[in-house]
């Protein structure tokens, strides 16, 4: 028998599926968008307001316990005292808890705004992740479509104001009263109904998809794919699969608002629906958004668990190439809608709300698309190299560092092994760092200090073939009073800036 311990394995390092690290350069384009976003809602004068990323479950509202755990969608762990807890799916539902839990000390109308991750325990895919952040506002209390009509405003100056043009996006605008009036037109009424309803819903969520004639067959018998998979269909007859066809095909509303007014007569929520569509539309007009802004469509359909009345959406026009080379439209990055039952739940009375979310990840890639973010100009910091490592040395090296700090100038002191100068120097280059700086025994007994510009050796390194060249160049490498240490970094830095500005004009 061998007593000798067995060596422990090596842990494998793996990132979990539908979960990403993300890079300097991600989280620096997030801050830029999410400072633009909260700048907007803060002129709209919302607030902040942070929610915790774990809820009891049953406050989620649309996922419940099962007899092992609640899978469906949510992750889910089990408290000391029995009770299951999720991470939360979406920042609506956390806030609906919220406000229930501090009703009598929210002034209402409770308008607020906020950022975070949010999960979901479904199967990861190409772009499809398990944590994802959304940017949400909504407004609390306020039970006049006017609120509906806010968002959708705000919508709009968001995208212009992450630099996306008139003619690159829409929010379009529907009601779910609307589409239950249209239903219920057509037969489609009553409890009885509910799932019927829910596949009409679904085969018209799929429009963008597979285009009128898709969903003809999706609202009839069903459909085959390529593939020659078959999704059953919502079995109306012909007569009904018009009426439908016909609402979600409107594409300009003035023109058809008579005939859909007609069609949902007699319904009392169509009606409804209608009315209030029309005041919303007639708003935003008046506030100077013209329908190449915020346009009523109702093909909209969102929020089948728990949108009540308006939805909206906002849609990227412009094309992109997807993963297969194929030109595609870009579709939506964000939308909401009016969810009065929501609060009501904690209440027992009724709550009007309503309000929007942003897909932080997706609207991100489709401004890097549009080269709208990310073009910061993040510099590396300034090196304060270490050429002894005693304590008199140290303090000096780090009095500098702090002395370019102080001056608003990004810096470091190397703090790997300091023995092996030249490596110190391949870090900077690795780092992309401007400028290093260097001070031996000889230059600290005097006072000063060599600034070696990085950049400019490193073009002149490239381009300077002999020694006459070589001296009449700007130079490198230059010795200053520790006094003048500053204002040298800041000279050359202001350099490099313009030579990048020259080479960016030039391309």
């Amino acid at each position: 028998m061998n007593d000798k311990q067995k060596k422990p394995q090596k842990l494998k390092a793996r990132l979990p599926r539908g979960f990403v690290d993300r890079s300097a350069a991600d989280l620096r384009a997030v801050n830029e968008m999410t400072a633009k976003i909260r700048e907007v809602y803060e002129h709209y004068g919302f607030d902040p307001v942070e929610t915790p990323l774990l809820e009891y479950t049953d406050a989620l509202g649309k996922f419940l316990p099962d007899s092992d755990r609640p899978n469906e969608g949510v992750f889910s762990l089990q408290d000391d005292d029995e009770q299951w807890m999720s991470l939360r799916y979406d920042l609506t539902a956390p806030l609906a808890r919220h406000v229930a839990e501090n009703f009598n000390e929210i002034q209402l109308p409770y308008r607020t705004y906020r950022a975070g991750y949010v999960f979901r325990n479904e199967k990861p895919g190409p772009g499809r992740f398990r944590q994802f952040m959304q940017f949400d506002a909504d407004t609390v209390g306020a039970p006049g479509v006017q609120a509906d009509a806010e968002m959708c405003m705000m919508m709009s100056d968001t995208l212009e104001a992450l630099g996306i043009k008139r003619g690159d996006y829409v929010i379009r605008v529907n009601n779910r009263k609307v589409l239950d009036g249209v239903l219920e037109a057509i037969g489609l009424g009553g409890d009885d109904k509910a799932g019927q309803r829910l596949n009409v819903l679904r085969a018209i969520d799929k429009l963008d998809k597979f285009g009128p004639e898709g969903v003809r067959l999706l609202l009839g018998e069903g459909r085959k794919d390529e593939s020659g998979d078959f999704t059953k269909g919502a079995k109306l007859n012909d007569d009904q699969i018009e009426k439908v066809l016909f609402f979600v095909g409107i594409k300009d509303y003035a023109e058809s608002a008579v005939r859909l007014a007609e069609l949902v007569a007699g319904t009392e929520k169509g009606a409804e629906g209608v009315e209030e569509l029309n005041f919303i539309g007639a708003l935003v007009t008046s506030a100077g958004y013209q329908s190449d802004r915020i346009k009523i469509d109702p093909s909209v359909v969102r929020g089948l668990e728990y949108y009540t009345g308006p939805v909206y959406e906002a849609e990227l026009l412009f094309d992109v190439t997807n993963e297969k080379g194929e030109k595609v439209v870009f579709g939506s990055v964000g939308g909401g809608g009016r969810y009065d039952g929501l609060v009501s739940r904690f209440m027992g009375q009724p709550v009007p709300a309503t309000g929007f979310s942003i897909g932080v990840s997706r609207l991100m890639t489709a401004l890097k698309n549009l080269g709208k973010l990310g073009q910061q100009d993040i510099i590396a910091p300034v090196l304060v190299t270490v050429m002894d490592g005693d304590v008199d040395a140290m303090g000096r090296y780090q009095r500098l560092t702090q002395e370019l700090r102080a001056a608003g100038i990004r810096a470091e002191m190397f703090q790997g092994n300091w023995k092996k100068f030249g490596n110190q120097l391949k870090y900077a280059d690795r780092r992309g760092c401007p400028i290093a700086i260097i001070q031996g025994g000889d230059e600290r007994a005097e006072g000063v200090v060599q600034i070696k510009d990085l950049i400019e050796g490193k073009r002149l390194s490239g381009e300077i073939e002999d020694n006459t060249t070589w001296r009449e160049a700007r130079v490198a490498q230059e010795t200053v009073p520790e006094a003048d240490l500053v204002a040298k970094v800041k000279e050359i830095l202001v350099a490099q800036a313009e030579d990048r500005k020259r080479a960016a004009n030039a391309q």
